[in-house]
């Protein structure tokens, strides 16, 4: 097997050195100012296949460990935000294999669904899996590294959205005819601050009373972790990577016999309709200081240039007043200084302006956080799909583990001609309890 760095070295590139941002486009206006913020990064205004999008990153960790890509073509637009913890390494490895595995399987299906998805985001997880066991010998960290996984995919009029972890999206939807925005969100967090997902924990494992502990002011599978789906942590998935009371942080005495973490996302599906104004992906940075209402309000409110630096500022201005600061006063602090008062944070934006059409004007291109030039897609070869049949069935929407009330979703088997309706056996009863007690975020 090569070695792990060969595997990622077009995406991941330790972010040490102090980065030049990438500038806002010309012609593009906003009344947000100059940026002084040394550790942001923006793509203020682009095109993707529907509309618009606007992008942002702020780095916190003395390494930054959130991964993002937008990549758009005619038809289709591919947005991941990858939430890395323990190291930056499995955000980036996801960054460099996700795309590509979700082009190959569709091609090989004929077809995008939920299933492809779902299938992509596992060959993802078992090639990472493959790495450790490749690695895990001489460097036996490399277990503790893992990620969330926030994925969307607008693809001929359709949204589909896979979750991992405790990222966030939330659609804005226009209220007619006040022309007020609601959030909808499309996603639960997979964390173990919620009481829902500790039950869930409990239920899946009798008698282990160590399952989930409070430790360090919040609530830990087995007091090490928050976030109870990932893409990574061999430790607390295959006991064959345990790690020994030389790793204090990370040592399970008691062992695990079983994935203790889970692998499977939270699919949603909707045939986007013209209520459906703009989707905001984000990591969990962003929503530890705004609520998703406020979120939406303020992209409905403000001039789409600049839009996902705007809402960055606001969480950072929000975090900065907890701790009695401005600011100012954290924008002077260096990476790692900040951890103390914010996470690394990514937010896209994605504005819905036409529901089928080339509003990238055929282009396929790929933007990554941080980097200062557009690349090359794997998005690409679906576009050889792009003739076939029409992947939305005939409900509005269909959500798998996060299910809404019944008045907004539906539930059915797939078959050829409905290829997005989601299989209801995919999620189980766990998860039904978590979407019938609801979205909201959880909070230690």
């Amino acid at each position: 097997m090569a070695p792990f760095w060969e595997t990622i070295s077009r995406c991941w590139k330790p972010l040490k050195k102090k980065y030049t941002r990438v500038r806002r486009e010309e012609g593009s206006t906003n009344n947000l100012g100059r940026e002084d913020d040394e550790l942001l990064w923006f793509r203020d205004i682009g095109k993707h296949s529907s509309g618009d999008f606007s992008f942002a990153v702020v780095q916190a960790n003395p390494v930054l460990e959130d991964y993002s890509q937008v990549d758009t073509g005619p038809q289709s637009t591919f947005v991941g935000i990858y939430d890395g913890h323990g190291g930056p390494e499995a955000a980036a490895f996801i960054c460099n294999n996700l795309l590509k595995n979700l082009s190959r399987i569709a091609i090989e299906e004929g077809r995008m669904s939920d299933e492809v998805l779902r299938n992509a985001i596992a060959e993802t997880e078992n090639g990472f899996l493959r790495v450790v066991e490749g690695e895990f010998e001489k460097a036996p960290l490399i277990a503790i590294k893992g990620s969330c996984c926030l994925v969307g995919l607008i693809w001929k009029g359709t949204l589909l959205v896979a979750n991992l972890g405790d990222s966030r999206a939330v659609l804005g939807v226009l209220n007619r005819p006040n022309n007020g925005i609601s959030a909808d969100q499309l996603t639960s967090e997979h964390n173990a601050c919620s009481p829902v997902v500790r039950e869930e924990l409990r239920s899946r494992h009798p008698g282990d009373e160590k399952i989930v502990v409070f430790k360090n002011q919040a609530w830990r599978v087995k007091g090490i972790i928050q976030v109870t789906r990932s893409i990574g942590d061999a430790y607390l998935k295959k006991p064959e990577f345990g790690l020994g009371p030389e790793y204090p942080r990370f040592h399970v005495p008691e062992g695990i016999d079983g994935p203790v973490l889970r692998s499977d996302p939270n699919v949603y599906t909707k045939r986007l309709t013209p209520e459906d104004r703009f989707l905001i992906m984000a990591s969990d940075g962003l929503w530890e200081h705004l609520t998703s209402q406020r979120a939406v309000e303020m992209v409905h409110m403000n001039p789409r240039p600049g839009i996902a630096r705007r809402l960055v500022r606001a969480a950072l201005t929000e975090a900065a007043a907890k701790a009695g600061m401005t600011y100012d006063a954290i924008k002077a602090l260096g990476r790692g200084a900040r951890r103390r008062y914010h996470d690394d944070i990514t937010v896209v934006v994605v504005f819905i302006d036409q529901i089928q059409g080339a509003g990238a004007g055929g282009r396929v291109v790929s933007v990554k956080g941080f980097s200062l030039s557009d690349g090359p897609s794997d998005l690409n070869d679906v576009f050889l799909l792009a003739g076939g049949d029409d992947p939305a069935g005939p409900s509005s929407s269909s959500r798998g583990d996060d299910a809404a009330g019944p008045s907004s979703s539906s539930r059915g088997e797939s078959s050829e001609s409905k290829p997005l309706i989601v299989d209801p056996k995919s999620g189980g009863d766990d998860d039904d309890a978590v979407a019938r007690k609801g979205k909201a975020a959880a909070t230690c």
